[in-house]
């Protein structure tokens, strides 16, 4: 190895370090391998909403007999965002609508072992948009024809 691949290698391994003392593991491989990543195209429901700090995320949900199916995100934002929109997709896939109606924060971040007070607004962000989703997958059912009306 090179001098500079060694140093880049004491890098990585320094904030790995750091990571693990501020995040629990559930959150680290959800950051690292993230689950259901991708948007469906037509959607039973879909949502895009902007968080507070400027990161965005995409739900979409596909429902059968009232139970979410397949549950899959995207999102621009930073590791936490990857890892709350993976474990919320895990959290809601197979539940019910009534049952996914009450993933929240709270419960998003209960099932990941926390996250830092800087970090919990990723956790809100991913349980506000499954809601929206929701909300959208219940206005389409109500009203099929809007869904040719919004993204994606």
């Amino acid at each position: 190895m090179s001098d500079i691949e060694n140093i880049a290698d004491e890098l990585q391994k320094q904030i790995m370090a750091e990571v693990k003392l501020k995040y629990s593991q559930k959150v680290i491989d959800s950051w690292q391998h993230p689950q259901n990543w991708g948007i469906m195209h037509h959607a039973d429901g879909y949502a895009k909403v902007a968080g507070p700090c400027g990161d965005t995320m995409e739900i979409s949900i596909t429902v059968k007999n009232a139970t979410i199916k397949k549950c899959t995100y995207d999102t621009d934002g930073c590791g936490p965002s990857i890892a709350c929109g993976s474990i919320i997709t895990e959290m809601a896939t197979g539940k019910t609508i009534e049952q996914a109606k009450k993933i929240n924060q709270e419960r998003v971040l209960a099932f990941c072992g926390g996250l830092p007070d800087e970090s919990k607004h990723c956790a809100l962000l991913a349980a506000n948009t499954l809601q929206c989703a929701i909300r959208d997958y219940k206005n389409n059912k109500r009203a099929p024809w809007k869904q040719y009306y919004r993204s994606p």
